[in-house]
């Protein structure tokens, strides 16, 4: 019995072997070229990404160097729009998009928010979609503040809401402060209230728990 097993799987073998010998022979030719156009598009993608795009994201990291230089010194027309020698960051966006990184779209954003251009820092602020949770929240409370330039109440709390949840830091008072600033200008005293005490509770050390209670107290005595 287990002579006859061990024909039968020595058969089997056999004829898979000649099986796989004969699809070769009548597919080898198209193999080989399917192999051959693999090794091409391998070769070619590891070229474009070692002389193509390598040296393109460097260029552009260069670009953003001299763009956000600017920024930090507040000069935030150059920082966005170049000075005729260097770029700024709408001409980097243009030319080599998230080549210079994703933070790029954060920093247009800001800087059409420093200038008064509400629409314009909405796009580019949307445009960031990084995962430092930090620099998320700060981009979602930038966008409430454009809203509430174009006097969106009700669209610019729900941004400053997003970034006092999006991280608990330092920044996470600001946001709550400008949550409750807003949610009185939409008539919403209690949550107002209610933003003002979360400062007071849970954030005692920020410079806005030491201005909160004029707030509270302004609600209190309506």
């Amino acid at each position: 019995m287990a002579k006859e097993i061990k024909n039968e799987n020595a058969e089997a073998v056999v004829e898979a072997v000649s099986k796989t010998e004969k699809f070769f022979q009548e597919n080898g030719k198209t193999l080989s070229i399917i192999c051959v156009a693999f090794l091409v598009v391998c070769v070619a993608a590891f070229c474009w990404f070692k002389f193509a795009y390598q040296p393109k994201v460097a260029e552009a990291q260069g670009q953003m160097a001299y763009a956000e230089q600017s920024f930090r010194s507040g000069d935030y027309e150059v920082a966005l729009n170049g000075d005729g020698n260097t770029l700024g960051f709408v001409q980097i966006i243009d030319e080599y998009g998230k080549k210079a990184g994703k933070a790029v779209y954060f920093y247009a954003g800001v800087c059409e928010l420093q200038l008064g251009e509400w629409e314009q820092a909405i796009k580019y602020l949307k445009a960031y979609n990084g995962k430092d949770t930090i620099l998320s929240a700060r981009a979602a409370a930038c966008i409430g503040d454009a809203y509430v330039g174009l006097e969106d109440y009700k669209t610019a709390l729900g941004y400053f809401e997003k970034a006092a949840s999006a991280a608990d830091n330092v920044y996470t008072a600001g946001y709550l402060l400008k949550a409750g600033i807003v949610a009185e200008e939409l008539g919403d005293n209690a949550k107002a209230l209610e933003y003002y005490n979360v400062i007071l509770d849970q954030y005692p050390q920020s410079m806005e728990a030491y201005d909160v209670d004029k707030y509270i107290g302004r609600i209190e005595n309506k």
